[in-house]
């Protein structure tokens, strides 16, 4: 019985290890698809070319990842406190740092609650964050003082998401005067086109 459940075992890990190989490439290329599509969403644009990449951490330790292009600025923010775990959220801004867009890249959300914030904070809608700058007043929902309306029963998520915007921010505001008083230079990558 030992040696039946031992191969059993054996054969079990190595189907995975086949199953793992062959999907991991084409699981990459659709992250990177999606992030393309993502950066020209946030950004309202079609063709964004990636310049620059960087990544900072932010006050919790957690990655934050600034992408210059040729159009503006994106940056990817993740708070890791959503009410089903982490939120990453991806970020365009306007020069002087209001913000132009937004995609929820991933969550782990209720669906049909904290899920919503993929369109809740979009323009014309009940928690509209388009436009307005984390610069001049750090987004909170109204529960906390702010003027940005959470999303129905769903408090956690709203806070949540709203820390990685302004953690977005931040990055934002400390990669430009970085820049600026560096005079980096930038290198350009591609992405993949959205696909339509």
């Amino acid at each position: 019985m030992l040696c039946v459940l031992t191969l059993i075992s054996v054969i079990a890990a190595a189907a995975l290890a086949y199953v793992n190989q062959i999907t991991a490439g084409p699981i990459e290329e659709n992250k990177a698809r999606t992030l393309a599509e993502g950066i020209n969403s946030v950004l309202g644009v079609s063709d964004a070319q990636v310049q620059e990449t960087k990544t900072v951490q932010d006050v919790n330790g957690n990655d934050v990842v600034i992408y210059a292009t040729d159009k503006g600025v994106a940056v990817q923010a993740i708070d890791p406190n959503g009410f089903g775990g982490k939120l990453s959220v991806l970020v365009g801004f306007a020069d002087e740092g209001s913000i132009k867009g937004y995609t929820v890249l991933e969550h782990a959300e209720t669906p049909g609650l904290g899920a919503k914030a993929g369109f809740w904070f979009q323009k014309g809608e009940k928690g509209d964050i388009i436009g307005k700058n984390p610069g001049e007043k750090a987004l909170t929902v109204s529960k906390d003082g702010g003027d940005v309306d959470a999303i129905t029963a769903s408090t956690i998520t709203s806070r949540a998401f709203l820390r990685a915007v302004n953690m977005a921010f931040q990055a934002y505001a400390g990669a430009s005067a970085t820049d600026a008083e560096s005079g980096a230079s930038k290198q350009q990558q591609t992405l993949p086109p959205p696909s339509l």
